[in-house]
């Protein structure tokens, strides 16, 4: 019955009740105190109309695009990049009308959607337990693109994007949003301070925004007008989706508000929906940070002054209220608090903090922030999770290839040992030895190397570096994009002596 059609009916209402219901449950207050209003930063420039593209752009977005297939396509995404030199005439024609009359193809506006169940431990009858992924057609996704590449041009130009928004955009990855965060809070580590941090949870923020408010915002906020926000407009309305789930499907459904899923232009339309949350912080003097819907707050205080605290408090009500107006529903109950400093200090702070869930132990952005910064608990899961992962591939060793172990190995064990380690730089060599026990490990494992014989020339051999230095390689990749390829925008607080401490 899971893959009936039924079934299929089900989901499709469930996702659609999902909506629904977050939406109806958010009452917007149109509070009339000046001090929550959100001051209007009219844009200098406008975009009012999409450049046509050439036959040399189309095909080098062409050759760049993935070859993932929508149901909805006519041939396979592959057969269609092989042959394409024979329909790039039409295609061009297709495009270039799209973007001079305002009008983005109807035909490109249904998503396949199959439900995913979120964890593979959950029960698969429980609807709940499941996620929606969408699939688009390949030929709006190259629209999408060509239009995603004149508005990052007009962005970068005239500086629409907020500068604390990470996500989506060059240079600005999760890796460079947490060390820009974790500067900050060490920062105020070392000036004897406490430091409040702050995860805020949104419930399914992508599928409940507000089409009108967003294109509001794109005309006064961001510039657009004329056919480029007329195409806008085309894209966002008149969408619809069905649920598939192997040959079975329901019927085509209506989608009344949210952001498409699985779209190129997607993301960045939600972080220009979100671009006035900046105004809202900034007013309470939060620090704060964005990653697409993942926004945490952070501030500095003092053992003998707890006003910031009750700021911070302030900052959070109107954030709710804020969000609560632009569709958006804040989970009370899933804020989490990390309160980051010495152990008797902190018990200061948790009295004024009661009513938010707050821990020694936080999951920020896949990494774990703990009270002390010393991301002891972080090392610990990577091992004991990638160890996990090298026993399996030792069993399995002695029927594969050398370099059919090393995919296996990079895939598994290096993905994660390299993950976020920029972050880890400067901590004492004692903190990250086990990291490198999980990487002598898999050298043994690679080379059939036994434990008794030295491991430095069975690196040396395969070419890895060795943590420490995989960790300082790392730092100096992201320094030589500074002035390279650009630095991302959100400017740090002016450091201190040292910006890493060397013992925590």
């Amino acid at each position: 019955m899971l893959h009936s059609q039924t079934a299929c009916e089900d989901f499709a209402d469930h996702f659609r009740s999902k909506v629904n219901a977050i939406r109806s449950n958010l009452q917007p207050v149109h509070d009339s105190n000046p001090s929550r209003s959100v001051a209007l930063s009219l844009p200098e420039e406008t975009l009012e109309s999409f450049v046509l593209v050439d036959a040399e752009m189309l095909g080098r977005v062409f050759s760049q695009a993935n070859t993932t297939t929508c149901l909805l396509d006519p041939i396979p995404t592959s057969l269609f990049k092989t042959f394409y030199t024979f329909f790039e005439s039409e295609i061009l024609n297709i495009v270039n009308c799209s973007l001079q009359t305002g009008v983005f193809p109807s035909a490109c506006k249904t998503a396949v959607v199959r439900p995913l169940l979120k964890k593979s431990n959950l029960d698969p009858k429980i609807m709940d337990n499941y996620r929606s992924v969408s699939n688009l057609p390949f030929l709006g996704k190259i629209i999408e693109k060509l239009v995603f590449i004149q508005l990052h041009d007009f962005f970068n130009e005239h500086n629409v994007l907020e500068k604390c928004q990470s996500g989506f955009r060059t240079n600005h990855s999760t890796e460079t949003a947490l060390l820009k965060i974790l500067n900050d809070l060490r920062n105020t580590y070392d000036s004897q301070k406490l430091s409040v941090l702050v995860l805020l949870d949104l419930s399914a923020a992508f599928d409940t925004v507000d089409h009108q408010i967003l294109l509001d915002r794109l005309s006064s906020r961001v510039g657009l007008s004329g056919t480029a926000l007329n195409w806008f407009h085309s894209y966002l309305t008149d969408r619809h989706f069905f649920v598939s789930m192997d040959t079975r499907s329901s019927g085509v459904h209506e989608i009344s508000c949210g952001v498409p899923q699985g779209s190129i232009l997607g993301p960045i339309l939600f972080n220009l929906y979100m671009l006035p949350l900046g105004d809202v912080i900034r007013r309470h003097g939060v620090d704060f940070h964005s990653y697409a819907d993942d926004t945490q707050l952070y501030i500095a205080v003092s053992p003998d002054d707890l006003e910031p605290v009750n700021t911070l408090l302030n900052c959070i009500l109107d954030i709710k209220l804020w969000m609560a107006e632009n569709f958006l529903q804040l989970n009370q109950d899933k804020i989490e608090v990390l309160i980051i400093g010495p152990e008797d200090k902190r018990e200061m702070i948790l009295p004024k903090l009661r009513n938010f869930k707050s821990s020694q132990c936080v999951r920020n952005l896949g990494v774990l922030f703990d009270s002390e910064l010393n991301f002891i608990p972080h090392i610990r899961n990577v091992v004991k999770t990638r160890f996990y992962h090298l026993k399996n591939i030792a069993i399995v060793r002695p029927f594969l290839s050398l370099a059919s172990t090393e995919v296996l190995m990079h895939a598994f064990i290096f993905s994660r040992l390299d993950y976020y380690n920029a972050l880890l730089s400067g901590l004492p060599k004692k903190s990250i030895s086990n990291l490198q026990l999980l990487q002598n490990s898999a050298a043994r494992v690679l080379t059939r190397t036994r434990g008794r014989e030295h491991i430095t020339p069975v690196l040396k051999s395969l070419h890895w570096l060795p943590v420490c230095f995989r960790i300082d390689f790392k730092v100096l990749l992201m320094v030589n994009k500074c002035p390279n390829v650009g630095r991302p925008t959100a400017a740090p607080r002016p450091p201190s002596k040292v910006i890493y401490r060397n013992q925590l």
